[in-house]
């Protein structure tokens, strides 16, 4: 005989594999981020320090939101964070995208010149040419 709760039963009987399967996907994206960003972090450790003439030719800010809900008489809140990239041209024409820092990215100006300091893929200074 058919029984109504027959597929309440199969759907709780599945929900563990699903729970598993999920839980399993987050934590294999959080391994696999966390070894990609250990590989670049040695990537730029091994390359050496460059001093190079540049411009700064192009500014970019990438501004992530975030909602948060506490489920607690309906609260809600929103959070932001800001990342910061400039390109800089060197004299061969080749462009390189940098993240920096907000302060350095608020002295940078499109235009400038200057003695670009970096290790990689990671920022150590801009000194802007005078005159």
């Amino acid at each position: 005989m058919y029984s109504p709760f027959d597929g309440f039963n199969l759907l709780f009987g599945i929900m563990p594999f699903f729970f598993f399967i999920i839980f399993a996907l987050v934590i294999g994206i959080i391994i696999v981020r966390l070894v990609r960003g250990a590989g670049q972090w040695k990537r730029n450790n091994d390359s050496p320090v460059l001093t190079v003439d540049a411009a700064a030719v192009t500014k970019r800010a990438d501004v992530q939101h975030y909602h948060h809900s506490t489920g607690q008489n309906n609260m809600d809140s929103m959070s932001s964070s800001t990342t910061y990239y400039v390109t800089f041209e060197v004299p061969s024409g080749d462009r390189m995208e940098l993240r920096v820092s907000d302060y350095e990215y608020g002295m940078i100006v499109e235009g400038d010149r200057g003695k670009l300091t970096f290790q990689g893929t990671r920022f150590l200074g801009f000194e802007r040419s005078r005159g």
